[in-house]
């Protein structure tokens, strides 16, 4: 865990050591990390945002040698297939999967049930939302599935979440990335991104200590 934090903190120094070991494979590298983070539902703590960020901002510098264009499709492509896995995971298996003696284990159930909340509250909306929010984001597609939504809906919300996601952080890093003042504070940039984008979160679990939702409530379609 320890190694994860600091991969999170120093992601630049971590990316540019991935670039000159494995060159040209850094693009498969850094796909595999994006759609294990949304398609397995084990493995939410891995980055993402931060990692875009980061990416984006080496694609930036020439001396690097990698295309940003090249970036963005994997991470695009990674971010709606691991989402899509997510959802088949969560429609084919999702309750067994969390009640299974070994493999119920490696689910955290209080994040699970978080997003089970956040689904009922937002409806198909979480779905977009879900995508900005670290950890959440890989709950939201198997909460989806389990709650019998349709995968042509689901897959509507996701690509357009994706789309805007990886224009977000990846046009963030290429055009602020390389500033002198955020690389010379880079760990505190990741940071920041870390907190902005939990702020969603923190604010709908305050307002859910103020305002108990009814369990019971099934959301609306938009």
């Amino acid at each position: 865990m320890g190694y994860l934090i600091d991969f999170v903190l120093h992601i630049d120094d971590h990316l540019v050591n991935i670039v000159n070991t494995f060159g040209g494979s850094t693009y498969l590298i850094l796909f595999a990390i994006v759609f294990i983070e949304t398609g397995a539902v084990i493995l939410p703590f891995l980055p993402g945002d931060s990692l875009l960020f980061a990416a984006a901002a080496l694609a930036a510098n020439p001396a690097y040698g990698l295309n940003i264009w090249i970036f963005s499709g994997l991470f695009l492509l990674a971010a709606i297939a691991g989402d899509s896995l997510n959802f088949y995971l969560g429609g084919k298996a999702g309750a067994a999967l969390s009640n299974h003696s070994w493999f119920g284990r490696l689910i955290n159930k209080d994040k699970l049930a978080q997003s089970e909340k956040f689904f009922r509250k937002h409806g198909p909306l979480a779905i977009f939302l879900g995508r900005f929010m670290p950890i959440i984001r890989t709950f939201v597609p198997f909460t989806a599935a389990g709650s019998q939504f349709p995968y042509r809906r689901f897959i509507a919300y996701n690509a357009s979440a994706a789309i805007t996601w990886v224009v977000i952080c990846c046009g963030g890093g290429y055009f602020f990335g390389n500033i002198p003042f955020v690389k010379a504070h880079f760990s505190a940039v990741v940071l920041g991104i870390i907190v902005i984008s939990l702020i969603p979160a923190i604010v709908g679990w305050l307002k859910g200590r103020s305002h108990p939702q009814n369990p019971n409530r099934v959301p609306e379609d938009d």
